[in-house]
């Protein structure tokens, strides 16, 4: 016998499980049940694809029995089993990606982290929920040794050598007194109805008199028609495969006959994956070939910005034994991506129409997801513009392109836009000044994957877009105004020198003294960040100051022509503007010092 601490997330993960922060634990025997299908899954696999597992005849199964008056409760499966490798690794310790994120998710407040457990399924773990104990004895096929796993929950387990007749693996939970409930016929029977029934193998239920009984329909759902189904099947469906505890905000079922025969079922969550913006996220999409389940780790099931969709392809005519590297180039895969992608974005523009209230819901969870197929898919481009939402600086909420297009002003040619990181910013941008009092809206683009995305788009529907901090002002100036206040602008440039790559005059501006503007030849501040969160060393640009002729502060300026006051509302008007755009200060202390000299010769 071995003895072995569990990995520190897990360890976090069993305290949470032993305290009861989640209250529907009845869940813990859907997730038993979906290990065992997945365990069953991979050895039909190598049934059909591998000489040496193709002689054995154990049927696939899921066996469920109960002793209620010893409080034990045992789930087994003819699937591919465990050594005691396998052990350590796949109840020791936490691989995937996706329960890393939820690991790290915990805050270690009971009602926030009651929710994330039901957001994510806590396979196996989820057993310390009504288990004092926990058994696992496990024999993989084509191997004499048998295995035991057993812990309390209480930071280490153990494994030694044991006796098991047939292959495959069978859990025994010793349940807790407030958890007799799940030793009980019919208690079992209503939770497989609920969250298993449609698993593609039979679950058997050993009642008091020994006999096994069949308690789940063992169909794939996806392949029966739609006509079968009722909407609380498609929805549990969905609970099994995704884990979540919340409905799906919808489902996309899909049978294709004719020359390419296939089967697609695809949900879109309500709420985004933990792991939807890391770079190591766990696909949503199965892939079957004739009901046998080939992989769910592949991501080019379906293009990356869709990577919050969760559900299955199963197609006829692929070979059972394709291999990863041929999967990405399978003309057949290739087509039914096609299709399932224009599938997916004309239910979601469906939904935009039908039901605006669930999509904004639906895009503020993963519309910046969406946003990437922007650039990264040419052939849905169109398709994904439309179902694109906005904030604006003309009305509440989100707007879309068309929206804002059936609201243009006469004579109006250009959608216009502004983009940073923060939308209060954005709203009180100096730069909004003058479309404001012209009565033209302007779109804030305020994700920061709105700084690659949104660049790549020229025109919508024919009209050009064109980002307000980029348009040309100086030429409106008069040449009288110009002359007026070249004295101030010489001085100023000769005060802050290098620190900006021009001083000019704008006629954009209305009320605020100043704005700071970029080169179009240069990064903007959005673009920026952008690039420091991939990795790159950015060197801020020097920006523009763009000064109101029109502002009080500079009339006084060119009146008095005092060089001391000059030089220091130089600075401060630069900082000001700097700050109104989101933009660190050089020296806070210099700013403060400067405008308390200005507040005293004020008074």
């Amino acid at each position: 016998m071995s003895k072995h601490e569990f990995q520190t997330e897990v360890n976090r993960l069993l305290h949470l499980m032993v305290h009861s922060l989640y209250s529907n634990k009845e869940i813990f025997l859907r997730e038993l049940i979906s290990n065992a299908s997945d365990a069953l899954d991979k050895l039909e696999y190598l049934k059909l694809t591998d000489e040496k597992y193709k002689e054995l005849e154990q049927p696939g199964k899921i066996v469920i029995s109960f002793d209620k008056e010893k409080k034990l409760l045992t789930i087994s499966d003819t699937g591919i089993g465990m050594n005691d490798e396998d052990m350590v690794e796949n109840l020791g310790t936490i691989a995937k990606s996706g329960t890393k994120s939820f690991i790290e998710s915990l805050t270690g407040d009971a009602k926030k982290d009651s929710h994330l457990i039901g957001q994510f399924g806590v396979g196996f773990y989820s057993s310390f929920m009504v288990a004092k104990k926990v058994e696992v004895l496990s024999r993989k096929p084509l191997e004499e040794k048998a295995w035991k796993w057993v812990s309390e929950g209480d930071g280490s387990y153990e494994i030694e050598e044991a006796q098991k007749e047939d292959y495959g693996t069978q859990i025994t939970l010793y349940l807790r007194d407030e958890a007799e409930e799940f030793a009980d016929e019919w208690r079992i029977k209503r939770i497989v109805e609920k969250y298993s029934n449609h698993i593609p193998f039979p679950i058997y239920l050993v009642n008091d008199k020994g006999e096994e009984e069949q308690i789940n329909r063992a169909s794939a759902l996806w392949r029966l028609s739609k006509s079968e189904l009722k909407d609380e099947d498609y929805k549990e469906f969905y609970k099994q495969i995704s884990h979540d505890s919340e409905d799906p905000l919808l489902w996309i079922h899909t049978r294709a006959e004719g020359t390419l025969e296939y089967y697609t079922l695809f949900y879109i969550p309500k709420r985004a994956p933990i792991d939807l913006f890391r770079v190591d996220y766990q696909p949503g999409v199965k892939l079957y070939v004739k009901r046998v389940f080939i992989t769910d780790e592949e991501r080019e099931l379906l293009p990356t910005y869709l990577r919050f969709v969760r559900g299955i392809i199963d197609a006829e005519d692929l070979p059972l034994n394709v291999s990863r590297e041929i999967l990405q180039e399978n003309i057949i895969l290739t087509k039914i991506k096609k299709a399932s992608v224009k599938k997916i974005l004309g239910e979601l523009k469906k939904l935009l129409e039908n039901d605006r209230e669930a999509y904004e819901g639906f895009f503020r969870e993963m519309g910046k997801a969406l946003k990437e197929g922007i650039y990264s898919d040419f052939e849905n481009k169109e398709k994904l513009l439309d179902l694109m939402l906005f904030k604006s600086s003309a009305r509440e909420g989100y707007v879309t392109f068309r929206e804002y297009k059936e609201a243009m002003k006469e004579g109006q040619d250009k959608i216009y836009y502004i983009m940073g990181e923060d939308e209060n910013l954005l709203r009180h941008s100096p730069l909004l000044e003058k479309y404001k009092e012209e009565g033209i809206e302007v779109l804030l683009f305020d994700d920061e994957v709105d700084a690659i995305v949104m660049p790549t788009v020229s025109e919508y529907d024919g009209t050009p877009l064109e980002n307000i901090a980029n348009v040309e002002e100086e030429g409106e100036v008069s040449e009288e105004t110009r002359e007026k206040f070249a004295s101030v602008i010489a001085a100023m440039k000769a005060e802050l020198g290098e620190s900006v790559k021009d001083i000019r005059l704008t006629n954009r501006l209305k009320e605020s003294p100043a704005v700071v503007v970029f080169d179009k030849n240069d990064p903007d501040i959005a673009m920026q960040q952008i690039l420091r969160q991939m990795g790159q060393e950015v060197t801020p640009p020097k920006p523009i100051l763009e000064i109101n002729p029109r502002h009080e502060i500079f009339a006084k300026l060119q009146e008095k022509g005092d060089e001391a006051v000059t030089r220091d509302i130089a600075h401060v008007v630069l900082d000001e503007a700097k700050m109104a755009a989101g933009l660190e200060l050089d020296d806070i202390a210099d700013f403060n010092a400067r405008l308390n000299r200005l507040i005293a010769k004020a008074i």
